[in-house]
């Protein structure tokens, strides 16, 4: 069979579990490689475990076209530290390992967070529109990082093509600060500021990262739905309500939260729901790719995810608080999200 043979670093969940089944079902693909630090549940694919970070990965990728590498740590739990020294020297060592095994094109998934979420931004973006981000945000440092490793490999390592794809809000399973924002009692809106949400289903960035794969296209690579929603349509479409406070207030808040370890969220991340950050995606339209979700569809699915889940300030809580979180009302919920969570602590050391 003629085709590429593929290899996909984080195989055995999210987004890297379903481009590997994807990849092994296409008749385009001679064969998938799959490295994990588990066995993932694609039986088609040839599977290796080790960590990324270990240079014997050099030898597993032997034999490959190109290497896909979503082994990437973006939970909003873990370490911060111990976050970006994985995500850093992970990518180092996939980008060297595969110049070493002679792998040719090498794709990387960061996301459009790396343009920064500012008041000037037009609407949309160009996908060569400068990265303005800054690393206040939960794991946005990391990517730009990933970004710079990007540009840096192919001088590096002549021969080797690097392609970066940015997803929009990425929903499908996921768990980030931006999908937590749904699960609040009502939207936090700051004062003033004019907020556009752009999606992205893990579907339509599978099917992103195959055009890649195939190289029907190149470059930096923005992905994501058509357009964008105002947060009159978000709100809307939810149903849920706004709460709206000054600027310095809700940032405010955050910080003083986030700070004191009660919320996984830096300040950062409200940005993100205050600025537009929607990104043009006309590489993979001239390409010929489309996406087969709409961010009214996106933004459904997402709210059927989130159902039953109850978050102040990013920090999610138990039934009875976010019950009394919503009653006493959104601002009293995100100024007294500390004491909220100090009681919930507190019951269950009496349990």
């Amino acid at each position: 069979m003629r085709g590429p043979v593929v290899a996909v670093t984080g195989a055995a969940s999210g987004v890297g579990a379903l481009l590997t089944e994807r990849l092994a079902a296409s008749d385009e693909i001679r064969r998938v490689v799959a490295i994990d630090e588990r066995r993932g549940e694609c039986e088609a694919a040839r599977w290796h475990i080790l960590d990324v970070r270990d240079p014997a990965i050099a030898d597993k990728l032997r034999g490959a076209d190109v290497v896909v590498h979503l082994a990437l740590d973006l939970d909003l739990e873990s370490d911060a530290a111990a976050r970006t020294a994985y995500n850093v020297r992970g990518t180092q060592t996939v980008l060297t390992a595969a110049a070493a095994a002679g792998v040719h094109r090498v794709v990387l998934c960061t996301s459009t967070m790396v343009y920064g979420a500012l008041p000037d931004n037009e609407l949309p973006l160009s996908e060569d529109a400068e990265l303005r981000a800054t690393a206040e945000a939960t794991g946005v440092g990391d990517l730009l990082e990933v970004e710079r490793l990007a540009r840096r490999a192919p001088r590096a390592h002549p021969g080797l093509n690097v392609t970066v794809v940015r997803p929009a809000v990425l929903v499908g399973g996921t768990d980030t600060a931006l999908t937590r924002y749904f699960e609040s009692p009502r939207l936090l809106v700051a004062a003033g500021s004019r907020p556009a949400w752009q999606f992205c289903h893990v579907e339509d960035l599978c099917g992103a990262l195959e055009y890649a794969v195939l190289e029907k296209v190149d470059g930096e690579l923005a992905v994501g739905c058509d357009g964008w929603l105002e947060q009159e349509e978000v709100e809307e479409l939810s149903g849920i309500r706004r709460m709206e406070l000054p600027s310095a207030v809700a940032l405010g808040a955050a910080a003083r939260l986030h700070r004191i370890g009660l919320t996984p969220s830096p300040a950062g991340d409200l940005a993100y729901t205050m600025y537009p950050w929607v990104v043009s995606g006309s590489r993979l339209h001239d390409a010929g790719w489309r996406p087969k979700w709409t961010n009214e569809e996106v933004l459904a699915e997402l709210l059927a995810e989130v159902s039953g889940r109850h978050t102040v300030v990013g920090r999610r809580l138990g039934r009875k608080d976010a019950t009394a979180a919503g009653a006493a009302g959104a601002t009293v919920a995100l100024l007294g999200a500390a004491a909220v969570v100090r009681r919930a602590r507190k019951a269950r050391r009496r349990i």
